[in-house]
């Protein structure tokens, strides 16, 4: 598909359908960024933590439970949200047991790998 279509879907999308499914574009994400910054509140990113597989998919989870609240009744939104709470599951069961050998993630799993992360 050529960009100008996908670029024409997308716009069809965002002022349609996902308008009318889940309201203000701002209300959803600002609704999106409260569960964020709650799920991170207490992470200390300078103190080296770091997301997780496991964190992605809880922030995803919640992603779709905000969009519950603002939106109307979409099913996709709770299977959706169930689907990322069985991969935040298994990702947290994998990450266990590096951790549980005091390993780190093999860098063949990762496809990005950063030294540090800069501000």
């Amino acid at each position: 598909m050529p960009a100008k279509n996908v670029l024409e879907t997308a716009t069809k999308l965002v002022g349609g359908s996902r308008a009318e499914a889940y309201g203000s574009m701002f209300q959803n994400h600002e609704n999106i960024a409260q569960l964020w910054n709650g799920y991170l509140y207490r992470m200390d990113f300078e103190d080296g933590d770091r997301l997780k597989a496991s964190d992605v998919a809880n922030m995803m989870e919640l992603l779709k439970v905000a969009r519950r609240k603002q939106g109307v009744f979409n099913s996709d939104d709770y299977i959706d949200g169930a689907g990322y709470a069985a991969v935040a599951y298994e990702c947290a069961e994998e990450e266990t047991l590096y951790e549980d050998h005091d390993e780190e993630i093999p860098e063949q799993v990762c496809l990005f790998q950063f030294d540090e992360v800069k501000k």
